[in-house]
């Protein structure tokens, strides 16, 4: 097993990742916000996957265990936050909607020279004002321990374009369509569809990093049609796939 760094403090810093970078399992003393204000984002713990786009940053708590993933061309902001300061009181990682206002926040912070000035303390002020205000998003894929919700979610991760229903799923990985909608809920606190859903909007993010077509990114990723795609993420984003290429 490799060995995990222990950072006691998070760094404030911008600098670039190229396509398939990573930053290896790691853990600070302090909170810290995760932005990606170009390509898109991937942090995975021990419970799981997040993923962030330019319009969502990451907020990972004081001494989660956790790696960095880069789909696309990144240009990666970093915001290290003393463990006092927990504007949203959050325990787990979770991905926030980032508006145009909080985004500059974030730019000007972590490309200004870290110092106590007192402008650079004015705008860490207003920065933690706004993530007060800041909408939680469920771009999240947890990670089950049920060996058969396991082997399920593989197989999906595999093939997010499987329309196979949870019965005939269930007979593959040998557990009944009840027992399986229970673990749904009871592991990974959403039901199928929505699981299944949130796995190809995470798989769509990460093809449309690598500058997919839309089309080609809503076959891969199992919606019935390019329209249906553009509709799923609109709703989950704000914007369409092509708007958010660009």
């Amino acid at each position: 097993m490799p060995k995990i760094r222990h950072q006691p403090t998070a760094p404030t810093l911008a600098r670039q990742l190229a396509p398939g970078d990573v930053i290896d399992a790691h853990r600070h003393d302090d909170h810290q916000i995760v932005y990606a204000a170009r390509g898109v984002l991937a942090i995975t713990t021990d419970k799981g996957s997040w993923i962030a786009p330019a319009t969502r940053a990451i907020w990972v708590p004081a001494g989660t265990t956790h790696a960095h993933r880069a789909h696309g061309d990144l240009e990666l902001h970093l915001v290290g936050l003393p463990a006092r300061d927990n504007p949203l009181d959050l325990a787990e990682p979770t991905v926030l909607a980032i508006g145009p206002l909080t985004r500059e926040l974030i730019l000007a912070y972590t490309r200004s020279p870290a110092d106590d000035s007192p402008e650079r303390a004015r705008l860490r002020a207003v920065l933690l004002d706004q993530l007060r205000a800041t909408p939680q998003q469920p771009i999240h894929l947890p990670t089950p321990t049920d060996p058969r919700l396991s082997e399920l979610c593989d197989r999906l991760r595999a093939d997010p374009a499987d329309n196979s229903t949870l019965t005939v799923l269930g007979r593959r990985v040998g557990a009944s369509e009840r027992t399986l909608s229970r673990l749904f809920k009871t592991e990974l606190g959403m039901t199928f569809p929505q699981w299944r859903t949130q796995l190809r909007l995470y798989h769509a993010l990460v093809l449309l990093a690598d500058n997919a077509s839309v089309t080609a990114v809503a076959h891969t990723c199992g919606w019935s049609s390019t329209s249906a795609f553009i509709d799923a993420f609109r709703r989950a984003f704000g914007h369409t796939p092509g708007a958010h290429q660009r």
